[in-house]
């Protein structure tokens, strides 16, 4: 029972896996707009810019990861 539940998490074709990161980017991108109006000025702007770097970062890693298999 928990395999066929832990099979629907499992991240098989390219296209899934741009759709994941499609929906990092976009709550990546809601965060860092929150972080703007949090904190004005530069150190809004610096934490609005990680957000997505963090993204690429992982967005990378689960395409090197479906590439491999």
């Amino acid at each position: 029972m928990f395999a066929k539940i832990a099979r629907l998490f499992v991240i098989k074709t390219k296209f899934e896996a741009f759709m994941v990161i499609y929906g990092l980017g976009l709550g990546a991108v809601e965060r860092g707009v929150h972080y703007i109006q949090q904190y004005p000025g530069f150190g809004g702007w610096m934490l609005f810019s990680v957000c997505p770097i963090a993204v690429f970062m992982a967005g990378a890693r689960i395409l090197d990861s479906v590439e491999r298999n």
